[in-house]
């Protein structure tokens, strides 16, 4: 049995790995360069997780200069054995907004947990009633324990936080003799007055299951769930927006290195099953079954995913807040507003092939995603009504190429199988619209491309990705979102006779938006454009969020548009042999935000707002600078928690889990069941 091994022949077998892991590395893109340093701090030091992203600038002391400054504790929670087991509000007291005691027309949530222990990331979502308003997931805990915060604004739902609200927040996690971590988190908002912000919706409703009134979460979960709903709106409305939220757990949280649906059983004989309707997903949004708009997502990756190493202390883009994507369905306007039911539905698609490399939109995926919207509504004056024509829907099926090529080796078994896709969409809808206040035109459009080139081989224990998603979304409202987020990934696997097993990974990734105009949801720019005395939370030589006073400029200008831009890059290895497992990692992270001025003087000038560029090995910060407006509130240096072997992070064995699962490579065997196979990879070559 595994658990029988003497440490000296668990670290000869962890050399083993490694020296597989560095013959495997050969067929990577990129060759890590491991820093096996000793730390050099308390071994009882908890790890401080982040997440890199502009900061949220909120008010210090109890009051200021434009009224008070309330803060309320929403949820003080234990998330044990929480599967099925949502926090959910008391019928008074913690949990339950109650409005407060003064006018405010900015809120900001900080969202604190610590835990200690061995446990998976989880997902987890906070509701005000039936409304989704937070998409969060977590870190994975060390055995010395970690703690992190994260701040967010959430003016965006004004409408709600005006009316009592029953707080849910599903974090679904798993207690028992293995898995031991569990996440103590604390929530607080706090409310204030910023003059000159920007409206708000005047009513929000949800797209999703509605179960708060049985003390449960409200997302869909697709494919399984018909994910509508049908409202009737009020007929003066002027605006309308609906966000989307959703992500891929289970089989499809890889989903960009899946394999077409004809290619599951490729490496049957090998690795087992994959899994499949392609690396394509498209999530769409249909008003009476008729498209409206629709989404691309961004390739989250948690803080398990691909190699642990990569994300200890720096977490993976928008991990902490998973980012929601807006859709201006105002064209749909005389319709919605002409007294009837109308329906809002989500899907998610992938692809569906032939094997003679054509493909369609599958209409559904594997299992599974969650999902859910929202729909804002800005409305008009009072008894007035919207009227108009009905909308024009230009929107063609989408340009699909898919092609794939299989190699065998020398024994005659699948070895190597490459596989492209090419997707791009445009669609328009339009509409006229009349108010009391005048005839209009209203549109929205979007411009997608997307490619990717997934490369399995030695049998399926190799794979490289490299995908691109690009798009422009606009609306007649001005506004405009142009976004582009490059991936590419190298990871491999290997076994041994014994059963220790081990994982090689590098990443490159990357996010880029260019955000114009009336967003519905925070674009980041809005905390720049104040002439008050407010607050930032930067980080002290510690790690740790410290609220420090912000004070603009004399000259400080105002923004129309907001541009982030930041880059990842990493390098990872897994290991696990007898009762013990190992991570190690690099991962560097650029984060630019900056803001395009309002009648500059030079067209179009760009002015930056906030820098950080950190480097993190094996938990280790070994690099950090952090700017905000020219001030530095961090300095290069060192920051470590935690303790680890040879540098890395030791851990417990993880009992009964899928090396294959970790990389999204289908439901594979566990360590258990692999011990005595004995596949070791070397170059392109499987050696039993």
């Amino acid at each position: 049995m595994l658990s029988a091994l003497t440490p000296n022949k668990s670290h000869y077998l962890l050399l083993c790995v490694l020296a597989a892991l560095s013959s495997a590395t050969a067929i990577l893109h990129q060759s890590p360069d491991y820093r096996f340093e000793k730390r050099q701090t308390s071994s009882m030091s908890p790890l401080v997780n982040f997440q890199v992203y502009e900061p949220v600038l909120t008010p210090t002391g109890p009051s200021n200069q434009n009224g008070c400054v309330f803060t309320e504790l929403l949820m003080d929670y234990v998330f044990g054995f929480s599967y099925g087991k949502p926090f959910v509000a008391l019928t008074s007291g913690l949990g339950v907004h109650t409005p407060p005691p003064c006018s405010f027309n900015r809120v900001s949530i900080n969202f604190t947990v610590t835990s200690k222990g061995r446990q998976f990331d989880r997902l987890g979502l906070m509701y005000l009633g039936d409304v989704e308003v937070f998409r969060t997931s977590t870190a994975e805990p060390t055995a010395n324990g970690i703690v992190w915060t994260y701040i967010k604004e959430m003016d965006q739902y004004d409408a709600l936080w005006k009316t009592e609200q029953k707080i849910i927040f599903d974090l679904g996690n798993l207690i028992d003799s293995t898995y031991t971590g569990s996440f103590d988190t604390t929530l607080t908002a706090t409310f204030f007055t910023v003059p000159g912000s920007r409206r708000a919706a005047d009513q929000i409703f949800p797209i999703s299951a509605k179960r708060s009134g049985e003390n449960m979460p409200s997302a869909f979960t697709l494919p399984d769930d018909d994910a509508s709903t049908t409202y009737q709106f009020p007929q003066n409305v002027e605006r309308a927006v609906v966000s989307l939220s959703a992500c891929g757990q289970a089989t499809e949280e890889f989903w960009y290195t899946n394999v077409f649906q004809s290619q599951v059983n490729t490496f049957e004989d090998s690795i087992g099953t994959l899994y499949g309707y392609s690396p394509f997903r498209e999530v769409q949004l249909l008003i009476d079954s008729q498209l409206a708009g629709v989404s691309w997502p961004f390739p989250i990756i948690f803080t398990g995913g691909i190699a642990p190493g990569f994300w200890r202390p720096i977490v993976g883009i928008d991990a902490f807040d998973l980012r929601q994507q807006e859709i201006d369905v105002s064209p749909w306007l005389p319709l919605l507003c002409d007294g009837a039911s109308h329906t809002f539905e989500i899907r998610v698609t992938g692809l569906d092939d032939d094997g003679n490399n054509k493909a369609t939109l599958s209409g559904t995926t594997g299992s599974n995603w969650v999902v859910t919207g929202t729909i804002f509504l800005f409305l008009g004056q009072n008894m007035s009504m919207t009227t108009g024509s009905t909308p024009t829907i230009d929107a063609p099926r989408p340009s699909i190429q898919i092609s794939s090529f299989l190699t065998k080796n020398a024994t005659g078994s699948n070895d190597t199988l490459t596989y492209k896709t090419a997707v791009s969409r445009d669609l328009t809808i339009s509409s006229t619209i009349r108010t009391p206040s005048g005839q209009y035109s209203s549109s929205w459009s979007q411009q997608l491309s997307y490619t990717n080139l997934n490369v399995l081989s030695s049998g399926g224990y190799i794979q490289y990705t490299q995908q691109s998603t690009t798009g422009t979304d606009s609306s007649s409202s001005t506004y405009s979102n142009r976004y582009s987020y490059p991936l590419t990934v190298n990871s491999s696997f290997i076994a041994t006779p014994d059963g220790s097993i081990g994982i090689n990974a590098t990443l490159s990734r990357g996010l880029d938006l260019n955000i114009t105009g009336p967003s519905v949801l925070p674009s980041g720019i809005q905390n720049f454009n104040i002439t008050s005395v407010l607050a930032v939370f930067a980080r002290n030589d510690d790690g740790q969020l410290m609220q420090q006073p912000f004070t603009p400029p004399e000259d400080f200008p105002s923004f129309s548009s907001a541009v982030l831009s930041t880059q990842q890059d990493g390098e990872a290895k897994y290991l696990s042999a007898g009762n013990r497992s190992y991570s190690f990692g690099t991962t560097k992270q650029e984060f630019r935000f900056a803001g395009v001025e309002v009648d500059a003087g030079v067209k179009g000038a760009t002015v930056e707002l906030y820098r950080r560029n950190v480097e993190a090995v094996n938990t280790s910060v070994r690099q950090d600078e952090e700017v905000l407006f020219g001030e530095t509130f961090s300095s290069p240096g060192l920051r470590t928690g935690g303790n680890g072997a040879m540098g890395g992070s030791e851990v417990e064995d993880e009992v009964g889990f899928s090396v294959r699962a970790l990389l999204g490579r289908g439901p594979g065997k566990t360590k258990e069941e692999l011990a005595g196979v004995g596949r070791i990879v070397r170059g392109a070559v499987e050696v039993e």
